[in-house]
């Protein structure tokens, strides 16, 4: 983007942006792309070190003001620190951006652990957008972004309830796009396929399986740049051509083949 480009985008979505999952992978990528472009941040994380230390460097490159809230969106009373952390502050764009998935036979997974990924994958962007969407009204201009995944654009086997999770992402952020269009307000749901992020090692993923990896930092400009583009944005051509192939075949079949895939990428 240009200067100019960079400005009208500061002045739709300024003059501050909230990024929940900010410490690493996509939500850092989104982070510095909006204060490349001008916009003030509140960024929200667990890890405090990690948030400290990137408002610091996007404050002395960029200039930009840079707030962080410590905040575990597995807590319900999250939301409610997040909200606290932004009152006062004029935010023009919401990026729901955390999350986290579970790999695997769905009865091997741990209940707490299934419980806490329900929490932050549907609860919290589902609450957290519903307290700051009045503000965006009032304003008349603004967006949301949610970070779903491509596995929410069908059931996947051996991930089935985080491909569940991101299916609801996929709906609500269908469903508020047709709410929040006629007022100004632009809500993309982003979808994702492979990205270089920790999350594959931390799934027991082999990332050496997977096609198509993409950048964290071309994921998140994509959806910048598509912002306006709702309800859904799948990142990477490639993703886009393999889905709208795999969507257009039985479902029997294309559950087979994902099923086969799944396998090849979890084996030890």
């Amino acid at each position: 983007m240009g200067k100019q480009e960079d400005r009208a985008f500061a002045e739709h979505y300024g003059p501050v942006a909230l990024v929940t999952g900010a410490s690493s992978g996509i939500g850092d990528a989104f982070a510095r792309l909006l204060a490349a472009r001008g916009l003030d941040l509140l960024l929200v994380a667990r890890r405090r070190d990690r948030l400290e230390a990137l408002a610091g460097a996007l404050h002395e490159q960029y200039g930009v003001r840079v707030e962080v809230c410590e905040a575990d969106l597995a807590d319900p009373a999250a939301v409610d620190r997040i909200v606290e952390a932004a009152r006062g502050l004029d935010i023009g764009l919401l990026v729901s951006n955390a999350g986290f998935g579970l790999k695997g036979a769905h009865q091997d997974t741990a209940p707490a652990r299934m419980a806490d990924m329900l929490q932050v994958n549907c609860a919290a962007p589902a609450q957290l957008c519903q307290r700051l969407i009045p503000a965006l009204v009032a304003r008349g201009r603004g967006g949301i972004v949610f970070t779903s995944s491509v596995e929410g654009l069908m059931g996947m086997p051996f991930s089935a309830a985080y491909s569940a999770s991101k299916g609801f992402v996929n709906n609500l952020g269908e469903a508020l796009w047709g709410e929040l269009a006629p007022q100004g307000i632009d809500v993309l749901t982003l979808c994702p396929s492979s990205t270089d992020t920790e999350a594959h090692a931390l799934q027991g993923i082999d990332s050496s399986t997977l096609e198509g990896m993409m950048s964290p930092e071309a994921v998140a400009g994509e959806a910048l740049d598509h912002l306006a583009d709702g309800p859904v944005w799948i990142a990477g051509e490639h993703n886009r051509q393999m889905f709208d192939a795999m969507l257009s075949m039985p479902r029997r079949d294309a559950l087979f083949s994902m099923a086969d895939a799944m396998r090849a990428a979890l084996k030890p």
